[in-house]
């Protein structure tokens, strides 16, 4: 009888709660009473939140009595905060507010920082990397994470070049890249965080261990969410150009319209980037081989055949703010890239004549509303479709040295060049090989706030790529075709709780996950052609669990822990041409079991001093760790020279172990001086103590090969205003990056391990006194420093750039 009472009871609770509701609406006004058109409107811990209209006006339907903190923020307003009491069923109330001056830019990065703060402090480990800086210089994305703590971008070479992104040891397909919550990869190597400005981007979200619901996916070791610019509230266009060393050449164009009567939004963006990647290398890794077979090593060249020129654009129609939808866009991307591959996996053997062109058609919806059906629930649909296309030709068999000549050889006393093989090309047997990939990815998010301070969601995604292989140096055949598919369909259930006047937030995820693939190759025996077919399905389930504590104001105590499984991805199963990747269909998926445990201060506001400290320790467990590793003939101690690395695989590691710890400090004084510096250091070990036949296993607490395990980095900034001009900003800009040496491969040799790598940088901008135009000048590597990345390939040294930024608004 009493169990029945109690369950009635908790059936009843969200009725007796939510019996007695409210219409609340009013008018926002500013100083002099004028409107605020387009402020957002929030009842803070709940689900209630809406924009003023053009009249400043707005009206929140079916509010629970009771009594609330309203928050109103804008880019023109003072953030302000009212205490509402609701007690009647028709509640009208007006509110008055501050606008800024024109000159008040400090108080805008001071909102911008405390809706970061609001998301590092949520129980997850995650760094927010804000743009509105970086965007006026040229800083591309990848710099921007690559400072970041705990982040290690793995570039092999120049701009345009492979990128894989490690979170404290944590990569390849264990990390997830977002664009507004869809995996980035949707959209072709054409349209990606190496190519996408700064201009563009509203914010970056690092997140390091367990992801929150609307990312929910088969990640373990962490996301890169990038959320791209969304702002409506005004009619705007801004463009910025910029060139620099190499014949580097950079443009963007964004704009956004919103028609205030019919909430219908337009939103487009575009950019064009072209380098010729001509920078010299001269480091221990760049070789010349001379004509008697002897090898010079430190051989000073600059690079060729590493032209890389990108193309894209972005369209998104809408509407915002009406009743029907918070958004709802429908969107398009296009995007064309063409990529000279300059040499393999390592840079021991430059190509000629190996090049690849890309390509990718999107099609996308967005939908969000807020009191969907019902009050307090929440529907979020994203869905891409895109087809892509990958064209990788390399036909010329001529073997080339770093000086860009043939590499010659002496044949009866006379030197002469190498002579081609037949049928060979820079790497590998002569192909020309066209790739063709259809991608369905879509997330579905329905959430409810059972009560104030209780919500749960669940989560559905699916992502499906079907891909076809064709090699078009042999006749165009269906039956010679390689066909491979993969689907995941994952399923998630997340309940999120606060508790103590909002000082304790706890986060439970449970998720489910099917993968499925399928690769049809034809297999040639006896002069006939046989399709053989590969089939695997995998289930398995995973969990996580976020906690975080204000232990005293400002102080949070954040902690999580994750036990779930990876699943190989489509290119790490069938391989990436483009990348120097060969395929792995016997790939297993990863199981991972992760804890974290950190805190978070700040920022701790003293006059105008400002400070926030953030610290982090790590222990992750990895079975049979997806990685990538060098594919190289066998090595002989002190013949080092022989192994040329020009290919890579994915494996699968039986058994490592990560532990570690980062930090960061960041200091503020009177928004005119910026300083920050942060450090990451961790082992990530091989512990499988013996192999297949019970010894001892050789590599048993060794370091994992290529994965930089200590980085460190600083920045400094100042702000200089009514310089030279009244209402004019001038900012200077300095920062440094340290990384300690690592081994490539898993031998322990002088010419297989990567150098300490110490660099500086330094940039200015300008903004005049406008506020529309600036002007900025970025010198990088300003000592020429040798910097290394994956693989040991060398990065550019000396270099500099300058850019122009110029916004239209109404």
């Amino acid at each position: 009888m009493y169990i029945r009472l109690l369950i009635i009871s908790i059936l009843l609770l969200p009725t007796k709660v939510f019996a007695q509701q409210s219409h609340f609406s009013g008018k926002i006004v500013g100083d002099r009473q004028e409107p605020v058109a387009f402020a957002t409107v929030v009842l803070e811990g709940t689900s209630f939140a809406v924009m003023s209209d053009d009249k400043g006006r707005f009206e929140f339907r079916n509010v629970p009595f009771g009594t609330y903190q309203l928050k109103i923020t804008s880019l023109e307003i003072h953030t302000s905060s009212f205490k509402v009491q609701i007690s009647k069923s028709e509640h009208k109330q007006d509110f008055s507010v501050k606008m800024r001056t024109e000159n008040e830019l400090s108080e805008v990065k001071v909102q911008g920082k405390t809706e970061k703060r609001q998301m590092e402090t949520a129980g997850f480990t995650v760094s927010i990397i804000q743009t509105k800086e970086a965007s006026l210089r040229s800083v591309t994305t990848n710099e921007l994470l690559d400072r970041t703590v705990g982040v290690r971008v793995r570039q092999n070479g120049g701009m345009g070049s492979r990128v894989e992104y490690n979170l404290n040891g944590m990569s390849g397909s264990a990390v997830g890249i977002f664009l507004d919550g869809i995996e980035i990869s949707t959209y072709g190597s054409s349209f990606n965080l190496n190519n996408i400005p700064p201009a563009m981007i509203e914010r970056i979200e690092v997140y390091k261990g367990v992801l929150p619901a609307h990312l929910t996916g088969d990640y373990v070791g962490g996301a890169i969410n990038v959320v791209l610019k969304k702002d409506a509230s005004s009619n705007n266009i801004t463009g910025a150009v910029s060139y620099g060393s190499f014949n580097t050449f950079q443009s963007d164009l964004s704009g956004s319209y919103r028609n205030t009567k019919s909430g219908f939004t337009l939103r487009g963006s575009a950019f064009y980037l072209h380098t010729d990647n001509s920078y010299t290398t001269w480091g221990k890794f760049s070789k010349y081989v001379h004509s008697d077979l002897t090898l010079e090593r430190y051989y000073k060249a600059k690079r060729f055949n590493d032209e890389y020129e990108s193309i894209g654009a972005r369209v998104e129609m809408g509407y915002t703010g009406v009743k029907w939808a918070d958004q709802f866009f429908l969107g398009y991307n296009v995007s064309d890239t063409y990529k000279e591959i300059p040499h393999g996996t390592t840079m021991a053997r430059p190509y000629v004549g190996r090049f690849g062109e890309y390509q990718a058609h999107v099609v996308s919806l967005n939908y969000n509303k807020n009191n969907f059906l019902t009050r307090g629930m929440a529907m979020n649909i994203n869905a891409v479709r895109s087809y892509r296309t990958t064209y990788i030709q390399d036909t010329v068999g001529q073997v080339y040295n770093w000086d860009g000549k043939p590499r010659m050889i002496i044949r009866n006393g006379v030197e002469i060049p190498v002579p081609p093989v037949a049928g060979m090309g820079q790497q590998g047997p002569k192909s020309i090989t066209e790739v063709e990939r259809w991608v369905t990815n879509s997330r579905a998010n329905l959430a409810y706030t059972i009560v104030r301070g209780h919500r749960i969601s669940f989560n559905h995604k699916l992502e499906s790529t079907d891909r076809n292989d064709n090699d078009l140096l042999k006749p165009v055949n269906k039956d010679l075709v390689t066909t491979s598919a993969v689907m995941n369909n994952i399923f998630a259930l997340n309940y999120e709780a606060q508790f103590f006047q909002n000082k304790l937030r706890t986060n439970v995820l449970g998720k489910y996950t099917t993968n499925r693939t399928i690769q049809t190759k034809p297999v040639i025996e006896n002069d006939k052609i046989n399709r053989v077919q590969n089939k695997s399905i995998n289930r398995n389930k995973g969990y996580a669990a976020t906690i975080s504590y204000e232990i005293i104001p400002l102080l949070n105590l954040i902690s999580s822990t994750e036990n779930s499984y990876i699943m190989p991805t489509e290119s790490q199963l069938y391989g990436d041409f483009e990348n120097n990747i060969l395929d792995n269909p016997g790939l297993i998926g990863e199981k991972n079991i992760n804890y974290n445990l950190g805190f978070r201060y700040g920022s701790w506001d003293k006059g105008k001093h400002k400070l926030t400290l953030y610290a982090n320790t790590f222990w992750r467990n990895g079975f049979n760790k997806i990685t990538l590793q060098a594919v190289q003939d066998a090595i002989i101690p002190g013949r080092e020279s022989d192994g040329d690395i020009e290919v890579t695989r994915y494996t699968n590691l039986q058994k490592t172990q990560s532990k570690g710890f980062e930090g960061e400090v960041i200091y503020a004084y009177d928004n005119k001086l910026h300083a920050l510096f942060n450090f990451s250091k961790f082992n990530s070990l091989f512990k499988l103590k013996y192999d297949e036949k019970g010894r001892p296993h050789d590599l048993y607490n060794r370091q994992l090969p290529n994965e930089p395990f200590f980085t460190m980095n600083g920045s400094v900034q100042y702000r200089w205003k009514d310089l030279f001009m009244k209402k004019a900003y001038l900012t200077i800009y300095y920062s440094t990056g340290y990384v300690a040496p690592f081994n490539t491969v898993w031998m322990d040799s002088e010419w297989f391990t990567t150098p300490t790598q110490f660099y500086h940088d330094l940039g200015l901008s300008y903004r005049f006194p406008n506020q529309k135009f600036v002007a900025s000048l970025d010198a990088k590597n300003i000592l020429n420093a040798e910097i290394y990345d994956n693989f040991g390939v060398q990065k550019p040294g000396r270099s500099f750039s300058v850019k122009l930024n110029y916004t239209l608004s109404k």
